[in-house]
């Protein structure tokens, strides 16, 4: 901007004095152009070209000029243009309120001009004349000056936010992490409450039949190694998904494809049936099914003291269904609410999916009911 200023007030002192020299222009004063013609155009050159530095000086500076020009009696009447260019840049950087103020200065020595040194009346044409492009520069420097604060409250809009979206994704971030992190712990919660409870089952054989049957207490305890291996495994993939933070890697921890594996180590007889269409479901209602079973065996093996359970899984067109049933006695429950996991865990999984999850006994044992809809949310 610096050099743009620079070529403007070089070139309108450039053409000034040209001009005046040629006598081109509008009819003036004749009067000879000496070294003190050229010292006024060099002087309204130099202060255009600072007109951004303080515009009001600039007004008052180059309307000092342009009286002094027709004070004694220069020819040229382009020396104008500089007040003109004073205006609007004093509108255009400190708004219409002092832009008034430097047109109305202006105005006043035009007036002064036009009576004292060109021999006019008070407000005779030339004044009619000058005032309206005086007023024309000031409203235009106005119109820049709102421009130019309208963008930059625009600009600054944007930034507040885009700022306060970029403070709302890192809540949001923050909230999946934490959401993430819950359901690890209530992985490792049922990996390691599956795990133990099958190894208190096979260990209770292994010692039930040691010394009459060894070759069946040595079957115990190679389930119990496999069992430890499997859980070890389950954990080392729980801790290496809690580092990467991508809580999509649980799905190879379970699943209704490994339904069969967890029956064969239940440590009571499971009767499954499935109706419907079974067929793929989504990854989450996929690894929530599965661990919905896992922790109902779990609690059937702890507390409720069962010979058989049955289990159903039910493919609807936009559902699944998990029902698993015991034959416990009644006077146990498979209810765990300490800490929240158990029931009140498999329950909140069934509702972070947008299902529902029952649990109650029934006269001849203890039921687990859970819907889980397979369309995906998006």
């Amino acid at each position: 901007m610096a050099r743009a200023d620079i070529a403007l007030g070089g070139g309108l002192a450039a053409l000034v004095l040209g001009l005046s020299l040629l006598g081109v222009g509008p009819e003036g004063p004749e009067g000879p152009l000496d070294w003190g013609a050229v010292a006024l155009v060099v002087a309204l050159g130099v202060a255009v070209a600072l007109r951004r530095r303080n515009p009001w000086l600039v007004v008052l500076a180059t309307n000092a000029i342009t009286l002094a020009w027709f004070h004694f009696d220069y020819h040229g009447r382009l020396v104008t243009v500089a007040p003109l260019i004073a205006c609007y840049t004093l509108a255009a950087h400190r708004g219409w309120r002092a832009g008034v103020g430097g047109a109305l200065v202006t105005a006043a020595v035009t007036v002064v001009v036009v009576r004292l040194t060109l021999g006019g009346a008070w407000f005779d044409d030339q004044v009619v004349n000058a005032i309206p492009l005086e007023a024309a520069a000031t409203a235009l420097g106005a119109a820049v000056h709102s421009h130019r604060a309208f963008r930059a409250g625009a600009r600054e809009r944007a930034e507040r936010i885009a700022e306060a979206r970029s403070e709302q994704a890192e809540e949001q971030a923050k909230a999946r992490a934490a959401e993430e992190r819950l359901e690890i712990a209530r992985e490792l919660h049922d990996v390691f409450g599956h795990t133990m409870a099958a190894i208190s089952v096979q260990a209770g054989v292994a010692v039930h039949v040691m010394e009459r049957k060894p070759e069946q207490a040595a079957e115990a305890l190679q389930a119990i190694k496999r069992i430890s291996d499997d859980g070890l495994a389950e954990v080392q993939v729980l801790l290496g998904v809690m580092r990467s933070e991508n809580v999509r890697a649980l799905t190879a921890t379970g699943g209704l494809a490994q339904l069969e594996k967890l029956l064969v180590v239940a440590g009571v007889e499971v009767e499954l049936s499935v109706s419907g269409d079974d067929r793929a479901v989504p990854v989450g209602v996929d690894l929530a099914a599965f661990r919905i079973v896992q922790e109902s065996l779990t609690n059937v093996r702890r507390h409720a003291g069962a010979s058989k359970v049955w289990l159903t899984l039910s493919y609807g067109e936009d559902s699944l269904e998990v029902v698993v049933r015991d034959n416990g006695s009644p006077g146990v429950t498979q209810s765990t609410p300490v800490g929240g996991h158990g029931i009140e865990g498999m329950r909140a999984r069934a509702r972070a999916l947008g299902g529902e999850l029952s649990a109650g006994r029934l006269a001849d044992g203890f039921e687990v009911r859970c819907r889980l809809p397979t369309r995906e949310v998006r």
